[in-house]
């Protein structure tokens, strides 16, 4: 006797699938209508500025209509020399924010540790935080000269202080039972470092590697006006001496969009997971 297959085993109902489907529906027409929103801004700002130009009609050498920025954009690019600018200051931002994240952390989660450590340190933290960034670059190029040594400490400096700020302030609030709880099943100081402090502190470390790494971009951006030889801040920088207002705003708005682009389309999405995981959403979810 052959044995019968279970259809509804192979194949689900279509009546099943149905709300699947409707949920994968709205979840799209959502992310659409916020794409919209988003874009909705910058496209005003582009029509009144094409409106404006032809109404005032300036000299193109003042304000560029906005084909001719987006002819001199083209241009770069299909000759490579954007590309070339655009990854000498990625390369830069890299290098300068690394080591900032991460000396900001390490020296954040040992001056966490100490409640009497994290108050001495607090008014030096507000001192050098608002120091942080552009100011030291006279100081810098007096140190370091001109060059990615100079460009990568005024990253460095930017993002250092923000990001051992926020780590100091994590570990002192996590709460301490969780560490009396993992010492009390015999853990050691690394282990309740490594599995408390750490975690509990993630969502104020990623408040300061984002905003660490914004005002990194803007610091990085001054610095090449100055200091270097290549990037978007030397771009536009060079691009002054011949008054090509048309290169200095197609770069203008290539900074923007980058910086735009690493904060909501990296910065945020893990900042968002990270507090989803570690921070105030799982609590609540959990209470």
């Amino acid at each position: 006797m052959g044995i019968t297959p279970l259809k509804n085993r192979s194949s689900p109902h279509p009546e099943a699938a149905r709300p699947k489907r409707a949920v994968q529906s709205k979840a799209g027409a959502s992310r659409f209508r916020r794409l919209l929103a988003g874009a909705l801004p910058f496209v005003v700002v582009l029509a009144a500025w094409e409106i404006g130009w032809r109404i005032a009609q300036p000299p193109l050498a003042i304000l560029p209509t906005p084909l001719q920025v987006w002819n001199v954009l083209a241009g770069m690019v299909s000759t490579g020399e954007l590309t070339d600018h655009v990854l000498a200051s990625l390369r830069r931002l890299a290098i300068g924010s690394a080591v900032g994240t991460s000396t900001g952390i390490i020296l954040g989660v040992a001056g966490g540790l100490s409640r009497r450590t994290a108050e001495f340190l607090r008014p030096l933290l507000i001192f050098f935080t608002a120091l942080s960034g552009i100011v030291w670059i006279p100081l810098a190029i007096a140190w370091f000269g001109l060059g990615t040594a100079m460009v990568t400490f005024i990253i460095w400096n930017s993002v250092f202080f923000l990001v051992f700020g926020n780590t100091v302030l994590g570990a002192q609030l996590v709460p301490k039972v969780y560490e009396d709880g993992l010492r009390s099943l015999g853990a050691s100081k690394i282990q309740v470092i490594l599995q408390v402090t750490i975690p509990g502190a993630l969502p104020y470390m990623m408040a300061g590697i984002r905003s660490g790494l914004g005002f990194g971009w803007r610091a990085l951006i001054a610095a090449e006006l100055v200091g270097a030889a290549s990037g978007l801040g030397y771009l536009i920088y060079s691009a002054a001496e011949f008054h090509r207002t048309d290169i200095i705003i197609g770069g203008c708005i290539v900074i923007g969009a980058l910086g735009f682009l690493l904060d909501r389309g990296v910065l945020a999405r893990i900042e968002r997971r990270t507090v989803e995981r570690w921070g105030t959403k799982r609590t609540e979810a959990a209470g």
